[in-house]
């Protein structure tokens, strides 16, 4: 036995730790909540939700329109507008929370299933549909809201968040909770394990970077269940680089809200990084090339379905603030509106040219790139009029 070659090792140290199988049913688990399933206002003693319920009815609003948008776009992958889509269904409040909690000069760096905070910073739907449908690369400027382009590469983003704040030190940006700036990455659970989040957790304990690592704990990595990523809950990892971490009910809109609003001004006033773990579901499948009846159980999503973060809240509004049926047919009606225009959008979208890369590769174009545009576009003339 592998202990019998270490001496002074207690056996029990090498002995094989049991790893829930996936097909148990999900367990409660403790974390930051303001709003429960049923639509009830609980206090915590660490973090509170301080704005009126004209602010949650924009929370509604944007969760609303933001699924809206993902079930027309995973309408038009399956109709073939689109080569692939990956949805946000049931993490629509741990984006619109977090988005939310942003001000004008902080910094995200999302994956590539952030679209409700990328609708937050006011990127154009149709801009992500065009990474999607392929006929562009990221069609919108980081610069203009605050917004970096999807990152594909899984974990790498973080890297790159890190590298950003401790730019905004180098700029004198932090100091402030209230105006200082802040960067905030966003990855998954599977992204926990690669090597880029790890680094990314010690460079920015080591420097101090005013930056928020935001989890969104989904439960599964594609095909691969939370119990296969870590033996311990992912927020508690933060520990071990040394910085806090903090676990909030991903499903909980004001309770996102709360712990990342707080986070953000930690990192701002030059208190360095936070790690949130968002407790949240997968209702759909990893993209639209996955099949999830495959590798989980119908039992644990109508488990989950309970939680739906917008239903708590329409529970809420319609119970505790009054909101009568013309706010909620008004807001369906918007999101009829925003579908439509999304869709005929998409369908109008022009077809990217060859030619037109070589426009993007510089700023400005060097001598050899305008050799190989025209060395290209040559060859390509070469074909016409053979069919």
């Amino acid at each position: 036995m592998l202990s019998e070659s270490v001496p002074g090792t207690p056996p029990e140290v090498f002995a094989p730790v049991e790893v829930p199988s996936p097909s148990q049913p999900p367990e409660e688990v403790e974390y930051v909540q303001l709003l429960t399933p049923e639509g009830e206002r609980v206090d915590n003693p660490d973090y509170s939700f301080e704005l009126d319920d004209e602010a949650i009815k924009g929370f509604y609003r944007d969760m609303t329109l933001v699924r809206r948008i993902d079930t027309e776009a995973t309408a038009l992958q399956r109709q073939g507008e689109l080569g692939l889509w990956a949805s946000l269904l049931g993490q629509e409040a741990a984006q619109i929370g977090s988005g939310r909690a942003l001000n004008k000069k902080d910094m995200v760096f999302p994956t590539y299933r952030e679209h409700g905070v990328a609708f937050c910073q006011g990127v154009n739907p149709l801009n992500l549909l065009g990474l999607f449908r392929g006929v562009d690369q990221g069609a919108w400027d980081p610069k203009d809201n605050n917004f970096a382009l999807y990152t594909i590469v899984i974990g790498a983003q973080t890297l790159h968040a890190t590298g950003y704040a401790m730019g905004q030190q180098r700029d004198h940006a932090v100091g402030d909770a209230d105006t200082g700036e802040a960067t905030i990455a966003y990855f998954g659970d599977g992204a926990s394990s690669q090597g880029d989040v790890n680094e990314a957790f010690i460079y920015a304990s080591v420097f101090n970077a005013p930056v928020v690592f935001f989890c969104q704990n989904n439960q599964w990595a594609i095909s691969e269940p939370i119990e296969r990523q870590t033996r311990i809950p992912l927020y508690q990892r933060a520990a071990g680089f040394g910085f806090p971490g903090v676990r909030v009910d991903g499903n909980d809109v004001l309770a996102t809200y709360a712990v990342t609003q707080q986070a953000l001004k930690r990192a701002r006033e030059g208190s360095g990084p936070t790690l949130v773990e968002a407790y949240t579901y997968r209702m759909g499948a990893h993209t639209t090339s996955d099949d999830p009846t495959k590798y989980r159980l119908s039992e644990d999503l109508e488990h989950w379905k309970l939680k739906d973060p917008i239903e708590r809240v329409h529970a809420y509004l319609t119970r505790h603030a009054g909101v009568d049926h013309d706010f909620f047919e008004e807001v369906e009606a918007e999101a009829d509106k925003i579908a439509a225009e999304l869709r005929a959008g998409c369908l109008a979208l022009p077809e990217p040219q060859m030619t037109d890369f070589f426009q993007h590769v510089y700023v400005e174009e060097t001598p050899q790139l305008a050799q190989q545009r025209d060395q290209y576009a040559a060859y390509a003339a070469s074909f016409e009029g053979e069919g």
